[in-house]
């Protein structure tokens, strides 16, 4: 072959070769556009259909793969943060392993902690005085939701006919959302009339993503989880200080028209009643028997003496049908009038008409 035909060729074909590289190159660019542009239309409707969401706030991946109209709730980052909701949170902690001691159960993160049912039936079943019929130990998913449902069912079944709305479920708990896990645990301690002062007002914000026609829609919302936990007393104490002489007037005379029958009499309620012995006879009389002397100690001389003798009393009131006193016994002992007068008051409520 001539050198020349060669030549032509070999130019030719490079003619090819820069057109086919052209059209590639072409190619690629405008996917590369296609997909700038792609992105840039995503982010403007992210940006429109998520005008709510908090910064700081991120969408998860499993969020895409929300099925038609279900949604996914979260507590916002910010609100982790508030000193409020921490010290409540902190408290109810402290209350659980309070309650809990016996059992040897030490509670440390309440979303790690509460998710399997484990902890929560443990606590309602040392509330109630039930016992429920639920397997000890579950590490199966199945097996932990099906505690988790019979503990709620009983959990529910005490706390609806008292007017509490239900603002949790298994798979909320189960999947670790820590506003309904405080839901529940404010709502049992107050129920049973935890001794304990929870934070007032406090208030998270949580973020609702949803799916709606394959599109996710946020919304951000404010849950309040606690009011005001101020009772009558609180507000005697507090503000009324005049009446408070009439209240504790009232309690005396009620009180000795029993221990009387005794030849006991009272005159000062905060000092006479914090060592536990009035109470428990108070107790006997009211409810009509004789306690063994060998079940309290009648001149108790330590302080754990006197916190056994008021616990013990407490015992007698919940064997009587009352809740469980919302005071402390330590309070009682430190000589708190505020506990001292919530105790003989629910007595007096009970046992006025008593003779």
């Amino acid at each position: 072959m001539a050198s020349s035909d060669f030549s032509n060729m070999q130019s030719s074909k490079m003619k090819k070769d820069e057109s086919f590289l052209g059209k590639l190159g072409g190619s690629l660019v405008r996917k590369k556009k296609n997909k700038e542009v792609s992105d840039l239309h995503e982010e403007g409707k992210n940006a429109i259909n998520a005008p709510l969401l908090p910064s700081g706030t991120e969408i998860h991946p499993e969020d895409a793969l929300l099925e038609e109209n279900a949604e996914r709730i979260m507590l916002d980052p910010s609100s982790h943060e508030n000193p409020k909701f921490k010290d409540l949170v902190k408290t109810l902690t402290e209350w659980i392993n309070s309650e809990l001691e016996e059992e040897r159960i030490i509670v440390k993160d309440l979303e790690e902690d509460c998710y399997d049912g484990q902890v929560l039936q443990k606590l309602f079943e040392k509330l109630s005085g039930r016992k429920l019929n639920v397997a000890e130990v579950t590490q199966s998913e199945i097996g932990q939701k099906q505690k988790l449902q019979t503990v709620l069912e009983a959990v529910n079944s005490v706390l609806r006919p008292h007017g509490w709305t239900v603002e949790w479920s298994v798979e909320s708990i189960h999947s670790k959302y820590l506003v309904s896990i405080v839901y529940l645990l404010v709502a049992l301690a107050m129920h049973f009339q935890a001794a304990i002062r929870l934070p007032e007002h406090v208030s998270v914000q949580v973020v609702v993503v949803k799916k709606l026609e394959g599109i996710l829609q946020t919304a951000v919302l404010t849950k309040e989880l606690t009011t005001t936990t101020e009772d009558a007393f609180d507000t005697l104490l507090d503000h009324a200080p005049d009446k408070l002489n009439v209240v504790k007037s009232s309690l005396i005379t009620f009180v000795n028209k029993h221990l009387n029958k005794l030849n006991l009499e009272v005159t000062e309620l905060e000092s006479q009643f914090a060592d536990g012995v009035y109470l428990i006879l108070l107790m006997g009389l009211l409810e009509d028997y004789f306690v063994p002397l060998y079940n309290f100690f009648l001149t108790p001389e330590s302080f754990e003496q006197k916190v056994h003798n008021v616990a013990f009393a407490f015992e007698l009131m919940q064997d009587g049908g009352l809740m469980k006193p919302k005071a402390r016994p330590e309070d009682v002992v430190n000589l708190n009038l505020k506990a001292t007068l919530r105790v003989l008051y629910n007595l007096f409520t009970n046992y006025k008409n008593s003779e």
